[in-house]
């Protein structure tokens, strides 16, 4: 039977990150500016919490937790795990994280690391779960990812660094906009459009012009080019 982990979260929200009515008369310090300024895409207020976090300033986990918690909440339910499991999923996600910190380079990645890890424990224990119906298991197998090798985790991890680097080389508006669309998990568009200053509409125009661009940049330095 599976049993997940056990990490405390802050005793002011429950499992799926949502403050409760004492913490909203007694609010922790918000990770959100506080002045007139449009608030930052989810990931760079994660990453900036990661940061203090790991140097020290403990209580920044906790409004890492609640930051993010919500996104790790839907994310898991989207693999048809009940409650119970996916709260525990959730649990197990923010302990591997404890354990594992160190093993993350690059804080803005953090989001990402953390719906990955979710994912792929939503996949495992919804795997064990449906152990139960043999017939369900031996339908669904074929739809199952595989594991991956070695190999090939590196070569993806070196895809990704190059990915990533090239990104950095675009204007600041595309490397913005293409970090939140990478990271969000339902991007908030209002929130992009005041963060770029620009319509909601010139969004998904915006955001082709930048792939074009980081296209161009990847092909000069023979992404995808095949051997021989």
């Amino acid at each position: 039977m599976y049993q997940a982990a056990s990490i405390a979260l802050p005793p002011h929200m429950d499992t799926m990150g949502v403050m409760t009515a004492a913490d909203r008369s007694h609010p922790l310090d918000d990770p959100s500016p506080t002045d007139d300024s449009p608030p930052l895409p989810r990931w760079e207020r994660a990453a900036a919490l990661f940061v203090r976090w790991r140097d020290g300033e403990t209580r920044c986990m906790d409004d890492l937790v609640r930051l993010m918690s919500p996104v790790l909440w839907h994310v898991v339910r989207a693999y048809g795990l009940d409650r119970a499991l996916a709260e525990d999923v959730v649990q197990t996600t923010w302990m591997t994280l404890v354990r594992g910190h160190a093993s993350i380079d690059d804080p803005r990645a953090v989001s990402g690391w953390l719906t990955t890890c979710a994912r792929r424990e939503a996949w495992r224990v919804g795997k064990l779960q449906r152990r139960a119906d043999p017939v369900e298991t031996i339908d669904l197998e074929p739809h199952l990812p595989s594991a991956e090798s070695a190999e090939g985790t590196a070569a993806r991890d070196d895809e990704t660094s190059r990915l990533w680097r090239a990104v950095d080389e675009l204007d600041p508006r595309c490397r913005r906009l293409l970090r939140i669309v990478a990271f969000e998990e339902r991007p908030d568009y209002a929130g992009i459009a005041a963060d770029l200053a620009m319509p909601i509409g010139s969004i998904g125009p915006t955001r082709q012009r930048c792939l074009v661009k980081l296209r161009g940049l990847l092909e000069g330095r023979g992404w995808g080019r095949s051997d021989g």
